[in-house]
């Protein structure tokens, strides 16, 4: 974790005072009663409070705002959603399927400025179109998988950054390497090492999903369980980046950010509801 060591103006507050004025130009426009404005009006107010949200938890816990980046989560929703929080001045977008993922990306493609991040389960067969299409896979949880998209990338002449996902909580519905018991670590070790090894892949960190709990709280003790296993890697493999970990989601990111997390996905608090298809789904924002 770093400290926070001075006093220098967050870029939140930054982002704030442009978003602020920007929302005046809306109000200002001809069309301010079009509902495409509405919405960018909505999503920015509630992008801007939850990156308030993180840096009051950042401060809590003496951490420094800037190294946490907030993942705004647009799976299921329609694509006019995704732009309206591009233009209210969202900077990562993070999609659970790489076919609705792929289908806003090519449609937005004149959206400059916007990193687009995997955050679900990916099935091997559609491992093309991850390593071809986002900036960083939050959810690499096979050597199986890992082989694929290493495979993949090569192809495309590129490196894919991607984050281990690790099931702390032990559920059997949840995806990634079962570490809920730690004695399970001796076994998991060799397939981290070999995914180490490929070379159009680049480990970055750790991602998981505490089980869903009624209070954010509740994932408190999930959320360090993933950061102590990121330090026990980063004793065992020096040589790689482990910086990044992907925790936190509406339920809970200000707890997760307390914890150290780098990375939050926030989808429902700031573009609102959607349909699930499961219970797993809606946990994952």
């Amino acid at each position: 974790m770093n400290l926070v060591r001075n006093a220098q103006p967050s870029p939140y507050y930054e982002i704030k005072r442009a978003r602020e004025a920007q929302s005046k130009r809306d109000m200002q426009a001809d069309d301010y009663n079009n509902p495409m404005i509405d919405l960018i009006s909505e999503i920015r107010e509630r992008y801007l409070h939850t990156l308030e949200q993180i840096e009051n938890a950042a401060r809590k816990s003496n951490l420094d705002p800037q190294d946490i980046r907030l993942v705004v989560v647009t799976k299921s929703q329609p694509v006019e959603v995704a732009q309206a929080a591009i233009e209210a001045g969202v900077k990562i977008l993070g999609e659970n399927y790489p076919e609705e993922g792929v289908m806003k990306i090519q449609s937005l493609v004149a959206q400059s400025g916007v990193e687009w991040h995997m955050i679900g389960h990916v099935q091997s067969r559609k491992a093309r179109l991850v390593a071809d299409h986002f900036a960083l896979l939050h959810s690499l949880d096979s050597l199986k998988l890992a082989q694929r998209l290493d495979r993949f990338a090569a192809e495309l002449n590129h490196v894919l950054p991607v984050l281990l996902e690790f099931n702390v909580g032990g559920e059997e519905s949840k995806s990634g390497w079962e570490v809920s018991d730690i004695s399970n670590m001796d076994k998991v070790l060799p397939d981290i090492q070999t995914i180490l090894d490929l070379p159009n892949l680049r480990v970055r960190g750790l991602m998981t999903m505490p089980p869903l709990g009624a209070e954010a709280e509740h994932s408190r003790r999930f959320f360090q369980s993933l950061r102590l296993l990121r330090d026990r890697l980063t004793a065992l493999y020096s040589q790689a980046d482990w910086r990044e970990l992907s925790m936190g989601t509406s339920a809970d990111y200000t707890v997760a950010v307390e914890e150290g997390a780098t990375l939050v996905r926030v989808g429902t608090a700031i573009v609102g509801a959607r349909k699930y298809k499961s219970d797993s789904e809606r946990e994952a924002e």
